[in-house]
């Protein structure tokens, strides 16, 4: 019988390809990835990696074990969920991650609502930008992640999870007031000379910020970056800076900067959860709260 922690860290080399990054990723040291990796091995009765230069790759038999983890995983998932099913109450931790930005209008709400629907319950909620979020979702080190995506960036769901779109969140420009009228005038165009602001790299905002000003027929020069947008409006707020920025970090600009919205899409949140577990009672609590929304 093969074993499923193994074929995870079979999986994870598969994406990453490296066995340190493997290793960072379960908090184990390079020698216990490849220890793991041979009682796979010895376990399957097959060849799974081989050496290339400094690193490892998979075999035809590897690759094509790791592509069989992810079923495996909803499979024992959706199992557990189907015991869980059967408890009398529903209580426990849920520990449940979610991006800076939507901590005061999804995290809060959704604390505040299960504590009223399900008070043995005890949401535990984990400040995780979605890079972040998705390796400790997938991980086990969390059941759900409140994430979002860019459209216009075409990023599917990682593999191994399910996203529940729960609204969309429109792209909007902030800029300093003095600026505002060469904007109305000539749009994007016009803030090809300013400084911006932007999200570090890499990310998907930062390439959101690229995508749009590169749409507008100009590649911006990033001034400053700032891990928290919504601080750096108060940059924008000097006047000797532009940014573009989900709307819901746009609540209250600083004196000096002014905020519009920009057509088009901009990003959808989610909430993300490990394919099988949505109709965990735990999990489809909290998707109930995040839905209804």
């Amino acid at each position: 019988m093969l074993d499923v922690k193994r074929m995870v860290i079979l999986r994870d080399l598969a994406e990453h390809g490296r066995v340190t990054a493997v290793a960072d990723l379960h908090g184990v040291t390079p020698s216990a990835v490849s220890q793991q990796l041979r009682a796979l091995e010895a376990e399957a009765g097959a060849s799974l990696v081989e050496r290339e230069g400094r690193g490892l790759r998979l075999t035809p038999a590897g690759t094509a074990l790791a592509a069989a983890c992810e079923p495996v995983l909803a499979a024992l998932e959706r199992a557990e969920g189907a015991v869980r099913a059967l408890d009398a109450g529903l209580g426990g931790e849920l520990a449940v991650g979610c991006a800076p930005s939507a901590l005061a209008t999804v995290a809060a709400p959704l604390v505040a609502e299960l504590a009223v629907r399900h008070p043995r319950l005890r949401p535990r909620i984990v400040q995780a930008d979605p890079e972040e979020a998705v390796p400790l979702l997938r991980g086990r080190r969390l059941d759900l992640a409140v994430t979002y995506t860019y459209p216009l960036l075409g990023a599917p769901p990682a593999p191994g999870t399910t996203a529940v779109p729960l609204f969309d969140d429109p792209l909007c420009l902030a800029l300093p007031r003095e600026l505002l009228p060469a904007y109305e005038r000539s749009g994007l165009a016009a803030l090809r000379d300013a400084d911006w602001v932007s999200a570090p790299a890499p990310g998907s905002c930062r390439e959101m910020l690229l995508h749009a000003c590169r749409n507008a027929g100009f590649t911006p020069r990033i001034a400053h970056e700032c891990a928290d947008l919504r601080a750096g409006l108060w940059l924008v707020g000097t006047g000797r800076a532009v940014s573009i920025l989900p709307k819901l970090m746009c609540d209250a600009p600083p004196p000096g900067a002014v905020v519009r919205e920009l057509p088009g899409p901009g990003r959808t949140l989610h909430a993300l959860v490990r394919t099988g577990t949505g109709t965990r009672p735990a999990v489809a609590a909290a998707l109930a709260v995040l839905s209804a929304r």
